[in-house]
């Protein structure tokens, strides 16, 4: 179920130097499963901007965006003010897959939509293993957030910076019942040769209309062509076509 509706801006900051941390209020009952995004419309732009939901809390919503072209430069000066939102979309982490120990593993921007995940998953009894993914120790965020949470988490930075040296690859352990990944493609293609189980990949893919009208967004998978932004943007590791 996708609804429209204004959500009121509580706070934007950053929480690195290009990454930034907004929270909005407003109708959040359509958002049901970790994963899922939202369509923002700003003013002067034709195409809303889809972000990926990192946390609800009450009537909270918590959003993540990297800084990447206008639509993500205007947002980073709203300090207060409203904004039309489509919430609800896409279809979320499937969690009754999950089995007790299971691990996420996010890059980058890839990383809030799994914090969300880990704090279901935590609430439901399940033992979470995180691995987060950065280039240098500056871009890194949220490793506290997680390890609050309960969460074992390992931070890997390409340039060795900070925690283990390498890609989010370089960290993968010997035990875990299930994956739940976010990141840019390379990443997923990595992830998705080194892992032993199966799992849920969350695909970052330019969109239209985010609802799945325009097909803008189509990919091929083994059951045939799929909407990243209706049919995903998650697709069961079965399901994908590389």
């Amino acid at each position: 179920m996708t609804k429209q509706g204004f959500f009121e801006i509580v706070s934007n900051a950053p929480l690195t130097e290009n990454v930034f941390k907004m929270e909005l209020c407003g109708d959040v009952s359509a958002i049901t499963s970790p994963g899922q995004f939202v369509n923002i419309k700003l003013d002067g732009l034709y195409l809303r901007r889809p972000i990926s939901v990192c946390d609800i809390d009450g009537g909270r919503l918590t959003l993540i965006y990297k800084v990447v072209g206008k639509g993500t430069e205007a947002m980073s000066r709203m300090k207060n003010g409203r904004l039309d939102i489509l919430s609800g979309l896409g279809n979320g982490y499937d969690m009754s897959l999950s089995g007790d120990s299971p691990l996420l593993i996010g890059g980058g921007v890839g990383v809030p939509p799994l914090y969300y995940l880990a704090k279901k998953l935590r609430e439901s009894g399940k033992n979470v293993s995180a691995i987060l993914g950065f280039n240098t120790r500056s871009e890194i965020f949220y490793e506290q957030e997680f390890l609050a949470l309960g969460c074992s988490v390992t931070v890997t930075t390409v340039d060795g910076s900070y925690g283990v040296k390498g890609f989010v690859t370089s960290a993968l352990p010997k035990n875990y019942s299930y994956v739940y990944t976010c990141g840019p493609e390379p990443m997923l293609k990595a992830v998705f040769k080194g892992i032993s189980t199966s799992g849920q990949f969350s695909f970052e893919e330019r969109m239209g209309c985010g609802f799945g009208a325009c097909m803008g967004c189509t990919c091929e998978t083994v059951t045939g062509y799929k909407r990243i932004c209706r049919d995903g943007p998650v697709l069961k590791k079965e399901e994908i076509k590389w």
